[in-house]
């Protein structure tokens, strides 16, 4: 009972408060806590499959919201030597540390640098749940095996604040995509690419997220053995 309580609040507490946020870090924060809402509902079914969904979900979310901060810190990073004339941005507190605090500092930024804004729109998208991307699967596998085993209630909040969830995610995307971008160029071009070994494993966990239904087999063996560990 009282995890089914943390499930439902988890879920609802993190879609309802991620809707109202300006930042974002703390709009991924919330995120997390409406994520937390799915792992516990595969917790809440003590099977072996059950838990095989929990090991799963957990590791593509730790994957997948790696990659998120890994994509917030770069694009901090790529957009170090512009400037703009937004005091708001300006005055921001721990600026030089963290230069990318507000989502709308994200304005346009497909126009900057489309690939690190493709890798956070795929992240976005498999935040929400949308195939093929390797969260669509996670979450149809912890929704199967909980309403295999009569969640239904459960089951259907679930779905409802993934609905409303999409809201925030897709916010950002449009954001993004489709807003003119407050930050202006230098006149004078000077290199600031990331590193070759940041941009590799950037490369491999946007390429696990979004490829993950042509090499399923590894990691749904290794949620296997984790899930009859667990069990026995």
């Amino acid at each position: 009972m009282g995890l089914s309580i943390s499930c439902l609040l988890s879920l609802i507490i993190g879609t309802v408060l991620g809707l109202t946020q300006t930042r974002i870090k703390r709009l991924l924060a919330y995120s997390t806590i409406s994520h937390i809402g799915f792992i516990l509902l595969a917790l809440i079914v003590h099977t072996i499959e059950s838990y095989q969904a929990f090991f799963f979900y957990l590791i593509q979310y730790i994957l997948t919201n790696l990659n998120a901060f890994m994509i917030v810190i770069a694009i901090g990073y790529t957009l170090y030597l512009y400037y703009t004339n937004v005091s708001e941005y300006n005055n921001l507190p721990e600026r030089n540390n963290s230069p990318i605090q507000l989502i709308s500092q994200l304005k346009g930024y497909f126009a900057i640098n489309p690939v690190l804004a493709l890798c956070f729109v795929i992240t976005m998208f498999s935040f929400i749940g949308l195939p093929p991307l390797v969260g669509f699967f996670a979450k149809q596998m912890v929704l199967t095996t909980a309403l295999d085993n009569n969640k239904i209630i459960l089951v259907l909040i679930s779905v409802f604040t993934s609905v409303i969830g999409a809201v925030y995610y897709l916010t950002v995307i449009k954001t993004i995509y489709f807003e003119k971008s407050d930050y202006i160029k230098p006149s004078i071009y000077v290199e600031n690419s990331l590193s070759n070994a940041y941009s590799i494993t950037l490369s491999i966990i946007n390429l696990l997220v979004l490829l993950f239904i042509l090499i399923p087999n590894e990691i749904l063996n290794l949620c296997n053995l984790l899930s009859v560990i667990n069990y026995a």
